[in-house]
């Protein structure tokens, strides 16, 4: 490390990957990581704007959040959700009844002319997080999946239909007159060196990377000689959570860590890829990327900052 001070790191991040490797970065940065969150999962309920990407980071790096089901609140009850059923309301995308509490106040706050970068650090700091959260665009962005059954909005297929239908195709609507907010490309043009979480790289990086103006934001922080890092979210072939293995391999990639290394090669410099994937290393680097081999299933508080200090330590690894 150049000096003393912890680096300053940006987080591409989207799901419980994301969100568990943020937690063990912020245990060795605290407020010099940012995390940037994809946007596409966002959606409209009972009049409500739910942010669930954002929304498990915060609780996660507020130290509040399911460690065993790694997205909402601890301990949480769902009183409002089952007088809602009651009442004739759709409640297959339920929402805790703390967790309720945070999408009130981010409505209201967005109601009344607030942008919703502007929120995410008020919800941050009144948890008492650390780290910056900030989602990569205040515009309206949303994840489509096409399927045998058409088109459907990304919480339809992946709450409602359980990840079920084949993905046949995917896209950002809204993407290309979403604007990258100026603290994200500050904080990119800030940054000593940017991590890709082991986030599905189809409908939680990609999202983020669809939005004008963040690819080039990071090819500037390149130019300049800030290394970017990218971990797997690809063990053994398998997703540890949710549909990123089937969904690779509908849409013509390959389920692997090498698969994740092709698509993200051309704008990273490291990949971290699990002991599991030890005979991967060699075709990674023939990709021209380094390889970086490490236990990345983050099983406990303690295996987050390990995996963290392992990506740290490539940020400022000597290319060979």
């Amino acid at each position: 490390m150049p000096d003393e001070r912890p680096p300053r790191i940006v987080e591409l991040a989207g799901g419980v990957g994301g969100a568990r490797l943020a937690h063990g970065l912020q245990a060795h940065l605290g407020s010099r990581l940012t995390v940037v969150v994809n946007v596409g999962d966002d959606l409209e309920r009972h009049g409500l704007l739910i942010c669930p990407d954002q929304d498990t980071v915060l609780y996660t790096l507020a130290g509040i959040g399911d460690a065993e089901l790694g997205w909402g609140i601890a301990g949480e009850s769902f009183a409002a959700a089952e007088m809602l059923e009651r009442l004739g309301e759709e409640t297959w995308f339920r929402l805790g009844d703390r967790d309720l509490a945070t999408h009130v106040r981010r409505t209201n706050r967005l109601r009344d002319g607030a942008r919703l970068t502007e929120v995410a650090g008020e919800l941050a700091r009144s948890l008492g997080v650390q780290a910056t959260i900030l989602p990569v665009t205040d515009d309206a962005l949303r994840t489509e999946l096409r399927t045998d059954d058409g088109w459907l909005e990304f919480q339809e297929y992946f709450v409602h239909r359980h990840q079920a239908p084949e993905v046949r195709d995917v896209r950002f609507r809204g993407a290309e007159s979403a604007i990258v907010t100026s603290e994200v490309v500050a904080a990119i043009g800030a940054a000593d060196g940017i991590v890709v979480a082991p986030s599905n790289p189809i409908v939680s990086i990609g999202p983020i990377l669809a939005v004008p103006g963040l690819s080039a934001a990071i090819e500037g922080a390149r130019a300049r000689g800030i290394r970017v890092i990218a971990v797997s979210p690809i063990v053994g072939g398998r997703a540890l959570r949710g549909p990123a293995d089937r969904m690779l391999v509908s849409l013509g990639h390959e389920s692997s860590a090498l698969g994740v290394a092709r698509l993200y090669a051309s704008w990273i410099d490291a990949f971290v890829l699990d002991v599991q994937d030890d005979a991967l290393a060699p075709e990674v680097r023939a990709l021209g990327i380094e390889a970086v081999v490490t236990d990345t299933i983050m099983v406990d508080d303690a295996a987050r900052a390990r995996l963290a200090a392992v990506v740290l330590d490539a940020v400022w690894a000597t290319p060979v």
